[in-house]
């Protein structure tokens, strides 16, 4: 064998191993590197599971507690007061007020937005983006969205074993509801959240999902937003069978008797106004179940 033969041989088994070291490592980088898509449909992408998360939703915060990862959280917003230990962390504002410069103050590597409840959330997000921080945008409409909440939030921060668990135990006691509440006579419901305006949730909101759970009917399940407005006389007409009142407060609110100024209701007739805590029927997270168990019984009582 000649000695150009010689080298040609050395340095073709040399670039053999040079790309037989150089392939793994681009696919071992490749599998480094979190996906999880949105509930908008975006695809959010980390190389490595997330340390500092900025949370713009009382939910979001709960959520990701319930995750496993909510010693990760290094700001939220007002009204973030569950679990106890929520209660402890940097503000950046109202979930519909703060600025994108109080986020950054944080140097997170993940924003969780709200898309119906943070005003500009897309704004929000492009600035974000523009700075090179993720964000991942929470949106539960249906029961089953809160156990997805989750588990991404568990792949998110890298908690995955926390986070299916969770997830699965939410989903084993949904079923459990669904099932202990199939084939029961419809009750029309009218949910409200508010007296001055009068305002109520439409179909689209999870409260609605909660309702059809319990074999009721959501009234006002049409309207072309998710928090609309109503008039006495719309209610009056739809003629709710239970009237069912929540508000902001974790007591009853006074002014859900004042349906008994409206006798012809049927609600009003069967004494049938109740109230549910807020924090257990209109915050996206496990807890809903609580406030659905509740909702269930009432309906039960209407029929």
């Amino acid at each position: 064998m000649t000695l150009e033969l010689r080298l040609l041989l050395s340095a073709l088994l040399f670039f053999v191993l040079i790309i037989g070291f150089a392939i793994p490592s681009a696919f071992a980088n490749d599998r480094d590197f979190i996906t999880v898509q949105d509930f908008q449909g975006r695809e959010v992408v980390l190389n490595q599971p997330a340390q500092r998360i900025v949370a713009l939703a009382p939910h979001i915060v709960e959520n990701l507690f319930s995750a496993g990862i909510g010693d990760r959280i290094v700001a939220a917003v007002s009204y973030s007061d569950y679990p106890e230990q929520a209660k402890s962390i940097p503000r950046v504002g109202g979930f519909s007020n703060f600025s994108v410069e109080a986020i950054v103050a944080f140097n997170p590597d993940l924003v969780i937005t709200w898309a119906s409840g943070n005003s500009s959330s897309g704004q929000l997000e492009s600035q974000l983006a523009a700075l090179g921080i993720p964000v991942y945008v929470s949106e539960p409409r249906r029961l089953e969205d809160v156990a997805e909440a989750i588990r991404d939030f568990g792949l998110l921060g890298g908690n995955q074993p926390v986070s299916e668990a969770e997830a699965a135990s939410y989903l084993n006691r949904l079923q459990s509801l669904r099932q202990a509440n199939q084939i029961k006579p419809p009750v029309k419901v009218f949910y409200q959240i508010w007296n001055r305006p009068l305002q109520t949730l439409n179909g689209e909101h999870l409260i609605s999902d909660v309702i059809g759970l319990c074999g009721g009917s959501n009234i006002f399940a049409e309207a072309p937003t998710i928090a609309p407005k109503v008039s006495i006389e719309a209610v009056l007409s739809r003629d709710p069978q239970v009237i069912v009142a929540s508000g902001i407060g974790e007591q009853r609110p006074a002014w859900l008797d004042d349906w008994q100024d409206w006798p012809s209701l049927s609600a009003v007739q069967q004494s049938h106004l109740y109230f549910i805590p807020p924090d257990w029927s209109q915050r996206h997270t496990t807890r809903i179940l609580k406030g659905a168990s509740m909702l269930c019984e009432q309906l039960d009582r209407a029929r």
